[in-house]
């Protein structure tokens, strides 16, 4: 699940995205929510003039305060819509660059091995920073970056790819440098931690 919210760019909506939305879905709105659906399947929920509803924290992606998403929680329950335990599982997570390889068929990409709570993942990255051995934050295939941007499977020239390695402006942080670069993490941050939760 992705949990975002940014007053400026989205009108006091707060989204609460649970799977890709394709390009034909339906809607259903129950007072300030909007549920995003085909046939059994739902997308996700809109929910309009979230602080009407709740004291959001803080722009950007808002799964480390638990206290918050469980409130969201009960009240998309409160009007009948459920969310699944699976849909719980985190998108952004604490990874660890196993190994890194120039990429074939570029001069400034790398292919990157990344251990994450599921296990080892693939991904190309071209900032000028990465390395071995670093502890990194990995946008999982399905997040929903505060851009709007999803993270797919994906070729880049040819070699696949399953996520991102987030910088800190990518992540909507506060006082993210503007620079390029991925965010580096400390050495002890656990792999596989839900980023957010591990972050605040």
């Amino acid at each position: 699940m992705n949990m975002i919210y940014n007053n400026h760019g989205l009108q006091d909506t707060l989204i609460v995205n649970l799977h890709p939305v394709p390009e034909k879905y339906q809607t259903e709105t129950i007072g300030n929510i909007v549920r995003i659906f085909d046939g059994e399947e739902t997308y996700g929920y809109n929910i309009l003039a979230a602080s009407t509803l709740f004291e959001v924290p803080f722009n950007g992606v808002l799964m480390s305060n638990e206290r918050f998403v469980e409130t969201v929680i009960a009240t998309l329950h409160e009007v009948g819509f459920a969310i699944e335990p699976s849909e719980l599982e985190p998108h952004f997570v604490v990874g660890f660059v196993d190994s890194m390889v120039a990429h074939p068929k570029s001069d400034h990409l790398n292919v990157c091995q990344v251990q994450t709570d599921t296990g080892t993942v693939q991904i190309v990255c071209g900032a000028p920073n990465v390395a071995s051995g670093q502890k990194v934050v990995v946008a999982k295939i399905g997040a929903l970056m505060p851009s709007g941007l999803y993270i797919q499977a994906s070729k880049v020239r040819d070699v696949e790819s399953f996520g991102m390695i987030c910088s800190a402006r990518e992540l909507a942080l506060p006082d993210a440098p503007q620079e390029k670069g991925i965010l580096v993490l400390e050495d002890d941050a656990p792999i596989g931690a839900e980023f957010f939760s591990y972050y605040k």
